[in-house]
């Protein structure tokens, strides 16, 4: 027997149907071991940077069964992914399985692909090969760097700014972008500009609209331009007809995919990145971690049959495209299709629209390009004031539009004149407007901004975004990223105190040196040693004087409306506030404004209990409360207000429905237990004997016994399981 090993259970269904009975392929279902929580535990930096790992948190019966499997296989082979991750979980494997004294001597083989076809699989099996401790090495330093740069640089965060704040190598440097972005916006100043429109018609009735080539600055001037426009006589002074080219784009690579999903999609590159991992594992589409624009000969010939075939052999002509990144390593294909000739793959309906927009990028990235005329049509009047234009473009020949019609946008058509021709005047505007501040980073935009400057990897954009997020450092308004108060704060603490860490330059010179030890260039302990014995200096020196400029400082101008002394900017977890100077003995508090933070006054009274009901604000954001602390001290029933609701909004019966949570739904019929529903941290769930319950689609405060139970059925196989090889 054979056995072999990948990642998911779903990349082992895929694989099982390309390879014979002598194989048992097995899932270790993502990581098996990982550095412990506490640090004094997880490094010795003294015997140079050697992580102590152990087991994962309920992977326990994962390696037991694998250990089992792996003492009576003949041959042992690692297919996990071809990237350092995946080179890592390997290494582990091979760690755990060659740790028992039986397996010293097996056979133990590493083997890679970059699909999941019949022919990718025979081919990796015929050419099996060692663990690449380049690449391995590679991985643990990021990941050890990552804990030593947090672990410190947090635990200063927390003497200085607030308990529970935190920082991260990567994440530190993408949220000092965004706020680089949020003091331009806040810096901006608007100015006054008007836009002044022309309705015109043809000789032939034909209408169109042309704007001032010229926008006035004042008042007094665009009124002078829309006075002569509205009182002289118009013509055509020019047509200009220019035929352009359009090229196709390159193939995807793990940032652009990520990118056009969200512009095209509108998915977030957590969700884009779950459902190519979906596709790939099923074996539709190529590895999707990659930062190359090749496409091999196989799929270059599949995509000239696709062509020729669909849309006709003249539309075809081979292209090579350049990779951006100076780095392009580890998986070295674009993400494309596994077999061309199925233009639509998927269970779900992320999954079909996902693989059809990677589908039209690469099969158009072979076609000739798109002929597009765009026409200026330059219109005068007898005075001498600015021109009026209009400007419209048209498709002439499609060309590789013919496969991403998505990408084509709308035609402009502008009516056929000439030099000359008189036209009549419909109606004349003009509007007064104002310069906008610069756009806030959407998640698509933050990308090409990190991969622009060299920050983080193609694994590492969506857990950047998500990590700065989940931390509550950055909010998204729609699809845009916005710092939140605590954001701005730390990002200044961190840029006041180690800008150099967080900077563009030290960041990009760090990931560089991470790819020289995965290409064997550079080594890892002398690495790790060059940057951890400054940086371990700065962080002790700035125990000493390290200091916010925004928190902190007592202000004479606001004084506590109690005992008149100086305010002090603080910050809580609702963001920042005012307080006395010399709490806790005086309790003066002020909003940031300076104004006075009132008493919450009850919105109602619950029918129930008689108690009053209010919506307040703390440190967690806003809440509703039922009642007043008793004169035993204690709390009162709280309830958080959703995100995407408006506190001054919130009725009696909001905050009763608020209120009503958890909701006890009943004794579960074969414990006895007591069935709940919930929202947490992850959102709404159903919970019975600690088994949590994600709920998708049921609203957690309508949701009944029956119901519950049926979602609870769906992990009890799982959960016996997991608790029948607990008590072997």
């Amino acid at each position: 027997m054979k056995l072999l090993i990948v990642e998911s259970p779903a990349k082992a269904k895929t694989i099982s149907k390309y390879i014979g009975d002598e194989y048992k392929v097995v899932a270790s279902v993502g990581h098996v071991r990982d550095l412990p929580k506490s640090n004094k535990k997880a490094i010795d930096i003294e015997s140079g940077f050697v992580p102590h790992y152990e087991i994962s948190k309920g992977k326990e019966h994962v390696v037991s069964d694998i250990k089992k499997l792996a003492e009576k296989a003949d041959e042992i082979l690692l297919a996990t992914d071809p990237d350092r991750e995946g080179e890592a979980i390997a290494w582990h494997l091979a760690e755990l399985i060659s740790n028992e004294k039986k397996q010293k001597e097996k056979n133990i083989k590493r083997i890679t692909y970059h699909e999941i076809t019949k022919e990718a699989i025979e081919e990796a099996l015929k050419n099996p090969k060692a663990i690449d401790q380049n690449l391995r090495k590679a991985q643990e330093a990021r990941r050890v760097l990552d804990r030593l740069v947090g672990y410190d640089l947090s635990g200063l965060i927390w003497k200085k700014v607030r308990y529970g704040l935190s920082a991260g190598r990567v994440q530190s440097p993408a949220l000092r972008i965004i706020m680089e972005k949020e003091r331009e916006i806040r810096a901006f100043v608007p100015e006054t500009y008007f836009v002044i429109s022309a309705e015109l018609e043809t000789e032939k009735k034909e209408k169109f609209v042309a704007f001032c080539e010229k926008e006035p600055k004042t008042q007094k001037e665009a009124d002078e331009i829309y006075k002569i426009a509205k009182n002289e006589k118009w013509s055509v002074k020019d047509v200009v007809e220019t035929e352009t080219k359009r090229t196709p784009y390159a193939p995807f690579t793990t940032s652009t995919l990520q990118q056009s999903a969200s512009t095209r999609l509108g998915f977030s590159p957590k969700r884009t990145m779950m459902t190519a991992q979906k596709l790939y594992e099923a074996g539709h589409i190529t590895y999707m971690r990659t930062d190359s624009s090749n496409m091999a000969k196989v799929a270059l010939g599949q995509i000239k049959a696709v062509v020729s075939k669909k849309y006709g052999s003249e539309l075809h002509q081979s292209r090579a495209y350049k990779t951006k990144s100076k780095n392009a390593q580890e998986a070295h294909e674009a993400v494309r299709p596994t077999y061309f000739e199925k233009e639509n793959c998927g269970t779900t309906d992320d999954q079909k629209k996902l693989y059809r927009l990677i589908w039209q990028r690469a099969v158009a990235s072979q076609m000739k390009d798109a002929k597009i005329m765009r026409t200026k049509i330059i219109t005068t009047t007898s005075k001498n004031i600015p021109d009026f234009s209009a400007n419209g473009s048209r498709v002439i020949e499609d060309g590789w539009l013919l496969a991403d019609p998505g990408a084509k946008g709308e035609d402009v058509i502008l009516p056929k004149v000439k030099t000359g021709d008189f036209l009549s005047l419909i109606n004349l505007n003009s509007e007064e407007k104002q310069t906008s501040p610069p756009n806030r980073y959407s998640e698509a935009g933050l990308i090409k901004e990190l991969e622009k400057r060299g920050i983080g990897r193609p694994s590492t954009y969506a857990s950047i975004i998500g990590t700065i997020v989940e931390r509550g450092y950055v909010e998204k308004e729609g699809r845009t990223l916005k710092p939140t108060d605590t954001g701005d704060v730390v990002s200044t603490f961190l840029e006041d105190n180690f800008k150099d860490y967080i900077s563009d330059t030290f960041t990009a010179e760090m990931e560089d040196k991470l790819d020289q030890i995965a290409d064997g260039t550079r080594e890892y302990e002398p690495t790790l040693q060059e940057f951890y014995k400054p940086f371990l200096k700065d962080i002790k020196e700035k125990e000493k004087t390290a200091k916010l400029t925004t928190l902190g400082e007592a202000d004479p101008k606001l004084k506590c409306p109690i005992c008149n002394s100086n305010m002090i900017i603080k910050l809580g977890r609702g963001g920042k506030f005012l307080s006395c100077e010399k709490f806790p003995d005086c309790k003066g508090m002020r909003n940031i404004d300076g104004s006075e933070i009132k008493e919450a006054e009850a919105i109602g009274t619950d029918p129930v209990t008689g108690l009053p009901v209010f919506v307040m604000d703390g440190r967690f954001g806003p809440y509703v409360q039922l009642g007043v602390k008793d004169e035993k001290n204690k709390k009162p029933r709280r309830s958080s207000i959703p995100k995407e609701k408006n506190p001054n909004e919130v009725s009696l019966d909001d905050a009763l429905k608020y209120l009503s949570l958890p909701r006890e739904l009943g004794p579960h019929p074969e414990t006895g237990e007591m069935v709940s529903a919930n929202i947490g941290r992850f959102g709404p769930y159903v919970v019975h004997q600690k088994d949590f319950h994600s709920l998708k689609e049921d609203d957690v405060y309508t949701i009944e016994l029956p119901r519950a139970l049926e979602i609870l059925a769906e992990e009890k196989k799982k959960r016996g399981f997991a608790r029948k090889k607990k008590k072997r």
